[in-house]
């Protein structure tokens, strides 16, 4: 298996390797852009055999000091550092940390802007004066491949501590414990954005016998999550049981833009939305399902 890139319309690149599927985008000088997307790569090739190396620590639960030696790897634990009074293990962080590794190759004068969207968690690079406008889509359940709309938007610029924006929620490529659509986060690092956004989604729950859950591991043999039930199906549920969901995921949320652990966050389930939101991002974010 080796890893591949292809170049995209519009001067992204497209990179994947196994089950790591990632588009760049980049502004700036054409020459400090070639040597960015080559560092790029360069470090893209080696970022998949150093996690598997590890593999077995990555799925244990973080506890006690950081056992991992690999960069990534430990800015994975880290990230879930915060969370160890809950069951958590690294692999919650992988997309955002194997995102934010990259990025580093476009932080060097002549690079205005750069984006990495790992699955959709995202690590930025903002020269002074640049800024990016991240879409956001809410529900993947109404995902139409041929005409890809968004819900609403928010633009990061230098001056704001933002350069990670990650999402979660039952219907995306991980396990969630809660019933939300969509959890999309903004933090200081895409790794913090990624681990809470899993915090937050798994908060936005309620108990409701409609609502299907099963062991990780019946439907996924080496799930880290173990016998831990996940979220299956959620059918309609009456707005009194949505909101209330919701309302513990933005308690929940509260609580880690308090803690310095991100900058705002939009919580969505069955079309009804509540926000944590900073001043800087107020006017960008409440415009979101206006």
């Amino acid at each position: 298996m080796q890893a591949q890139r292809a170049l995209l319309p519009g001067g992204r690149w497209h990179f994947q390797h196994g089950p790591i599927d990632i588009v760049i985008g980049a502004d700036g000088d054409v020459a400090a852009l070639t040597v960015a997307h080559e560092a790029a790569w360069q470090r893209f090739q080696t970022v998949l055999p150093e996690l598997v190396a590890e593999l077995p620590t990555l799925r244990l639960p973080v506890r006690g000091p950081c056992p991992l030696q690999g960069v990534v790897a430990r800015r994975m634990w880290n990230a879930c550092r915060p969370y160890h009074s809950a069951f958590i293990t690294p692999m919650v962080a992988v997309a955002g940390s194997v995102a934010q590794e990259l990025i580093g190759a476009y932080a060097r004068d002549g690079v205005a802007r750069a984006w990495v969207n790992n699955g959709g968690d995202i690590a930025l690079h903002l020269a002074p004066g640049a800024s990016l406008r991240v879409g956001l889509f809410a529900d993947l359940a109404r995902l139409d491949p041929t005409d890809i709309g968004i819900d609403g938007h928010f633009d990061v610029d230098h001056a704001m501590p933002v350069r990670g924006v990650a999402t979660s929620g039952w219907r995306g490529r991980s396990f969630s414990l809660g019933i939300a659509d969509s959890v999309t986060v903004l933090a200081r690092t895409a790794a913090q954005a990624d681990a809470a956004a899993t915090m937050i989604a798994n908060a936005v729950n309620v108990t409701d016998a409609r609502i299907r859950r099963a062991p990780a591991n019946a439907l996924k043999d080496d799930s880290d999550l173990g016998e831990i039930d996940v979220t299956v199906d959620v059918p309609p549920l009456p707005p009194e049981l949505v909101q209330r969901a919701l309302q513990a995921g933005q308690r929940r949320a509260r609580e880690l833009q308090r803690d310095g652990l991100i900058h705002a966050a939009v919580l969505v389930c069955q079309s009804a939305w509540l926000r944590v939101s900073a001043e800087t991002l107020a006017a960008e974010v409440g415009s979101v399902f206006a």
